[in-house]
């Protein structure tokens, strides 16, 4: 039952992936405009959501490549490697936007504490 299971969730769980991906990578960008206009709280804030962003697209990244996919599935090896691809790339979009805060936050709050 659980081979049974296991083969015909994994076609599934890519599909899965790929419309949570295609979803979460819309919108929701700042520029540095804005990082300019924050207070030091949300530019911690800001950072710390960078991360987990970073975090869970790392996790999603691993469990897309990390799935085992049977042979006789035709082209799932290659929307898996997309997948991986996107979420890599989406990755270095995210340490980017994170490298642009830490720079706004090192200039505006270094005389603060904490």
């Amino acid at each position: 039952m659980d081979l049974i299971a296991t083969t015909t969730s994994t076609p599934v769980l890519v599909i899965a992936v790929l419309l949570v991906t295609g979803c979460s990578s819309i919108g929701r960008t700042a520029g540095p405009a804005t990082y300019d206009k924050m207070s030091c709280t949300e530019l911690n804030s800001a950072l710390g959501e960078k991360a987990t962003e970073i975090s869970q697209t790392a996790i999603t990244r691993g469990k897309v490549a990390n799935t085992s996919v049977p042979r006789w599935l035709l082209g799932v090896s290659r929307v898996k490697t997309a997948v991986a691809n996107r979420e890599t790339a989406r990755i270095d979009r995210l340490k980017q936007q994170q490298d642009a805060i830490a720079a706004v936050r090192a200039r505006k709050c270094s005389s603060s504490p904490g």
